[in-house]
């Protein structure tokens, strides 16, 4: 059995934990001692003061990452070198020079490096997979697709609001899951237009992102917007083929029960006959992830994403920034501690 070492204890942290099919959780560490213990101590683990120790542990054969932005890329290469297979969370680098960095390292290890883009494992975006695969809707023409939530009181102050910990708002944060899933559904594509804007958190960072891609050979679109001002959790991806559609909705607890739609065309036209699944419950992305990593461990090839597809993605949304720099972030020293609910003046990114 795999012994595990997982660096990072937050929220993501826990759901990496609490779903290693296959493996043991042996050790633990967070800037957060207390964090730290309260994941451990189930699986009696060893906590350790810093990531730096963790990784130099001989009894562990795999690193989870999942800390802040800025630790993504140094914690992952680290580990790497340390002669660990490891998994580190999305966006695994907070700009594509880190990510080059990364895959470098990746390439020079003999250990397997995959990045945590666990929507790929939902069972709807599976199912979608499937049919797509076999013609079910026809080729793909478009891509549709909206993920956002609301923020909460004082997230102008968290770490994702602070550009040097974060590299990016909400569209390297959620809007990275977007431009994934249009990769590993319609291949390679290319930034037609993109914008990142700041429209309501008082934040040096985005809190929408918006973008246009088109593929290599033109003949496909995807329009997406990320964003922390949607109030109500939302998401929703629609696939558009010759002959039908896919619609994935929901992500399970507050975005709703997720679901797959199935439009498919009769030869008449008119009303499309639908088909659809449900799958509600817990989410089961995390553990068929792990599952998928275990798998590329011993040499099984599967959908998980790797350090290329990472840079890839990261690659896109560096190219909205540098599209966005006409307008600028509000600088720090012009953030004021404030209710976000009484409103902030509108400034780009």
């Amino acid at each position: 059995m795999l012994s595990v070492g997982l660096i990072g204890a937050g929220a993501v942290g826990k759901k990496r934990a609490e779903n290693l099919s296959g493996a043991k959780l042996a050790a633990v560490t967070d800037r957060l001692s207390e964090r730290a213990a309260a994941i451990a101590g189930p699986a009696k683990a060893e906590v350790i003061a810093d990531w730096e120790t963790l990784i130099q542990r001989h009894n562990l054969d795999v690193i989870i990452v999942s800390t802040p932005h800025d630790l993504l890329t140094p914690c992952a290469i680290a580990a790497l070198e340390a002669g660990k297979h490891v998994l580190v969370e999305k966006p695994a680098g907070r700009n594509p020079e880190e990510l080059r960095k990364l895959v470098a390292a990746a390439g020079r290890s003999k250990k397997i490096l995959r990045v945590g883009f666990n929507h790929r494992f939902h069972p709807g975006f599976q199912r979608a997979k499937e049919i797509m695969n076999a013609s079910g809707i026809g080729p793909l023409m478009y891509i549709r697709a909206r993920y956002g939530h609301g923020g909460r009181i004082g997230y102008e102050k968290e770490w994702r609001a602070d550009p040097k910990v974060s590299g990016g708002g909400e569209l390297l944060d959620q809007g990275v899951h977007l431009i994934d899933l249009c990769r590993w559904l319609g291949g390679e594509w290319d930034l037609a237009w993109g914008k990142a804007k700041t429209f309501f958190w008082p934040m040096a960072v985005e809190d929408n992102g918006f973008l246009f891609l088109e593929s290599h050979d033109r003949s496909r679109t995807a329009l997406l917007q990320a964003s922390c001002t949607e109030w109500k959790n939302l998401f929703d991806f629609e696939i558009f083929g010759r002959t039908g559609k896919l619609e994935i909705c929901g992500l399970g607890r507050s975005y709703g029960t997720e679901e797959l739609r199935c439009y498919r065309m009769r030869p008449e036209m008119g009303p499309p006959d639908l088909q659809t699944w449900s799958f509600p419950g817990d989410d089961t992305s995390w553990a068929s992830e792990f599952e998928a990593f275990v798998k590329e461990i011993t040499g099984q090839k599967t959908d998980i994403a790797t350090a290329t597809d990472a840079l890839r993605t990261v690659e896109l949304v560096d190219q909205v920034y540098e599209r966005s720099k006409s307008s600028t972030f509000p600088a720090a020293s012009d953030k004021k501690s404030m209710d976000p609910r009484q409103g902030h003046s509108g400034v780009t990114a």
